[in-house]
């Protein structure tokens, strides 16, 4: 078992790394040739240039030559404090600030309790000498006697705990209440301030009927003209385009190379950029690098266009799935609430996700298979939960080398150094705890996607789920059953089964030992080297020597990546249930707790503002499984420290728990019922007044234009965009003449064709026109300037407005 020694070697080792990474990451990010991998957000909205770009010298181009900014490595801490919680709303989404209260509620929580419990049970656990008496029987260390197993049994010092128990549940309810109203109002602001947006008014139709003589476009257009003739405005088709995705992504690869060759030419237009056509231009005839990418793209269009026609005139690659869109989003969120069909099984409707959050590849499971799929996975996640005891059991083992010792003494001399002891009993068990759970969440987020979730954010709240339920069996409760048979496996073997409670009664607060080495390890040392990004900084040093060839290729290296959600908020779950947990068993880990959220909540708003990129916009709807999941620590605290109190034979005081749990179970069903509502159901009320002052503003508003396409597949709106910057590098090329500085490649509005099907329901027709839109996306168009003195090419980026293209 882990001494004060051991928790004080672990606290220097992770104190000490966390502070390596810290100068590490003061030193790498002000470094010019680094700017792209700490400050990606600022690129992507176009308000950051290159720092590279405004330094003549060679070497100030790759290194920061000015001494002072080595000396203010801690000035990133009161920067990420300056921007307000509505300036991140608008900056990163209203996802990343409720992220962000998640922190701060950690801190409103535990802060007051820590200081209540510290210094009223601290006292009361120490003046009682229980373990004194029990060492020779138990495994026993000088911080065990800071816990509850240290007071006598049948004392009536247990009314402290009990009364501490009581505090600690209602002020974390009051603090729940208020998050929960407040979080409620934020999300319903934010709803209400949105501009329109496609998935305000349409629905997703799942497992639409099979009609013998009619398409599936037909169907539905009957079905909504029939039942919902007043407010249904069109609907989009969906296409199963697995082969046609796969040649757009070859597309792409022909057009990044095409655009590379361009530009060398363009660098140095006296010389005539050329290739060979074998394998990896290894052999084969040599050729006109440009000609010959020009003509590959050209064959590439022909095959794409005869492809997509496959793809929308085939009724066999057409899905019983349609994002059918309305006039109103009064009349979307009616249809979205209300059964369709007296067979509950046809016509499944919900509110469609935002066009980025979709997750196409699940869109045609039929019903029947959902059911089945989810029973396949959630068998997988019952055994792999319960393969994973082995790798815990064996942490644990790491943990209690005296338990060991007892039972094999040939340990001993390896366990007796004073090092290796500190070493393995205070830091490799968080550690190995730690890489057993580096790729459990991806094996989860994969296992989501098998059962079918169609949005990227549900598939990512089930994952999570999954994470916490694992966490809350494997790591917890494992950790507390392996870990005290390990260490206390010589008196299980001595001592009666009568006695086995008791000393189970004992040892579980003692574990507060391992849980606080993991927290230094994962909360510590892990958060500090969350903020590093060393494996995003080598990924795109190495792209940037071998992969770049175009300014679109260094933005798809610079991958800002987003908080991963599905990873992070389990986590998060876990600080809170021990911190619930050992409140008022053992205290003594509270100030760890605060010190992870507090130090997380400052690097993840740095995060937040300057290098994550949200891939999708929930509205927070993840704050229901947050606050269930607190709860349920709450509940699990109350009923551990009544066993406890059994284990002690307080007969007295643990009735007075009881009523503990009953009230909070009443806490939650009434949060449930007054907040949840509003994370499930866009309400009728807020859209019908959404409507209204729409209508007022704007009359002559056409909402057909706007939602024809909005849920036509991403990959036909690729072919299109691929097209047109073709065409404008090609013209572009053709144009340039010798300059000293290369002019920037301008992306003209004009009109395109399509060989697609005429059609009346929102499938793409034969001729389509762009319009300018509002999207605060951006795409960027490259320009190369070239440094006659350092002959060094470098990025300018120029910020051009979104096409979008809509279906007449």
């Amino acid at each position: 078992m882990a001494t004060l020694q051991d928790i004080g070697v672990s606290a220097l080792i992770n104190l000490f790394g966390a502070f390596l990474f810290l100068i590490a990451f003061a030193v790498l990010r002000i470094q010019p040739i680094n700017d792209r991998v700490y400050f990606p957000k600022w690129y992507l909205t176009g308000e950051r240039n290159s720092p590279r770009r405004s330094d003549r010298t060679l070497v100030g181009k790759f290194v920061n030559l000015n001494y002072k900014t080595y000396f203010t490595f801690l000035n990133w801490m009161p920067q990420a404090m300056k921007m307000s919680e509505s300036e991140i709303i608008r900056h990163a989404g209203l996802d990343s600030a409720i992220f962000l209260r998640i922190y701060t509620l950690g801190l409103k929580i535990f802060a007051p309790v820590m200081v209540l419990a510290l210094v009223v049970l601290v006292p009361v656990n120490v003046s009682s000498g229980t373990l004194f008496f029990l060492k020779k029987e138990l495994v026993v260390s000088n911080i065990d006697k800071l816990s509850i197993s240290n007071v006598q049994p049948k004392s009536s010092k247990f009314f402290f705990h009990i009364a501490v128990e009581y505090i600690f549940t209602f002020w974390a309810c009051f603090m729940l209440y208020r998050e929960y109203n407040n979080v409620a109002i934020m999300r319903l602001q934010y709803l209400a301030s949105q501009r329109r947006r496609p998935e305000q008014f349409t629905v997703v139709v799942r497992n639409v009927p099979d009609m013998p003589g009619h398409s599936v476009p037909d169907t539905v257009d009957q079905f909504f003209k029939t039942n919902h003739p007043e407010h249904y405005l069109c609907h989009q088709a969906v296409y199963n385009a697995n082969t046609y995705a796969k040649l757009v992504k070859q597309r792409a690869k022909l057009q990044r190379w095409f655009d590379y060759y361009v530009l060398k030419h363009q660098r140095n237009p006296h010389k005539q950029p050329t290739c060979r056509t074998g394998f990896l231009g290894l052999w084969g005839k040599r050729v006109d690098s440009i000609e010959y990418y020009k003509q590959q793209i050209k064959e590439f269009d022909h095959n794409m266009s005869l492809e997509r026609q496959k793809v929308l005139k085939d009724s066999k690659l057409m899905l019983p799935v349609a994002f059918v869109s309305f006039d109103s989003r009064w009349g979307a969120a009616v249809c979205a609430q209300t059964q369709q069909s007296k067979n509950p099984t046809l016509w499944l409707t919900s509110s469609a996700p935002e066009p980025r959050d979709i997750y196409w590849q699940n869109l045609a499971i039929p019903f029947i298979s959902l059911t089945i799929r989810k029973l396949v996975i959630g068998v997988s996640v019952f055994a792999l939960v319960f393969f994973y005891m082995i790798p815990i059991a064996f942490v644990q083992s790491l943990a209690n080398l005296e338990g060991l010792d007892r039972v094999a003494p040939f340990l001993r001399p390896v366990t007796r150094l004073d090092f290796i002891k500190s070493f393995l009993q205070g830091f490799l068990p968080g550690l190995a705890l730690k890489i057993f759970l580096w790729i459990l969440p991806t094996v989860l987020l994969i296992m989501s996607k098998i059962e079918g979730y169609i949005a990227i954010s549900t598939l990512e709240r089930r994952a999570a789920a999954k994470y916490y339920y694992f966490m809350l069996v494997n790591v917890f409760l494992g950790s507390i059953i392996a870990g005290t048979a390990f260490q206390q496996l010589n008196s299980f073997l001595h001592q009666s089964p009568s006695q086995i409670p008791r000393t189970i009664g004992v040892s579980i607060p003692m574990k507060a030992t391992f849980f606080i080495t993991y927290i230094m390890v994962d909360g510590w040392a892990g958060i500090a080297g969350e903020i590093l990004r060393l494996k995003p900084l080598v990924i795109f040093h190495l792209k940037n020597m071998f992969i770049v060839k175009t300014e679109e290729d260094r933005v798809r290296a610079m991958d800002p990546g987003f908080v991963d959600f599905k990873e992070t908020i389990p986590s998060l779950q876990l600080y809170f249930l021990l911190g619930i947990v050992y409140t008022a068993v053992t205290p003594i880990l509270l100030p760890f707790i605060l010190i992870f959220f507090a130090f997380a909540y400052l690097v993840y708003r740095h995060q937040i503002i300057n290098v994550y990129n949200q891939q999708y916009e929930s509205c927070g709807a993840f704050w229901p499984h947050v606050h269930g999941r607190i709860i349920a620590s709450l509940l699990i605290s109350q009923l551990l420290l009544m066993g406890l109190l059994a284990s002690k034979k307080a007969a007295d005081s643990t009735p007075l728990l009881i009523i503990l749990p009953i009230l909070t179970l009443s806490f939650h069903k009434y949060c449930k019922h007054r907040f949840e509502p509003a994370f499930r159901q866009y309400p009728l009320e807020e859209a019908m007044a959404k409507d209204k002052l729409e209508k007022e503003t704007e009359p002559e508003l056409n909402m057909k234009a706007d939602l024809a396409d909005a849920y036509l597949h991403p990959i036909f709106h690729s072919f299109e965009k691929e097209v047109e910057l073709s065409s404008s590098s090609s013209s572009e090329k053709e144009d340039t003449t010798h300059q000293e500085e290369t002019p920037e490649v301008r992306v003209d509005k004009h009109e395109t064709q399509s060989s697609s099907p005429v059609t009346e329901l929102g499938t793409p027709s034969h001729h389509h026109h762009v319009y300018n839109s509002t999207s605060p996306a951006s795409h960027y168009a490259s320009a190369y300037e070239q440094s006659s003195s350092q002959y060094e090419y470098h990025y300018n980026t120029h910020q051009y407005e979104e096409h979008e293209y809509r279906y007449n």
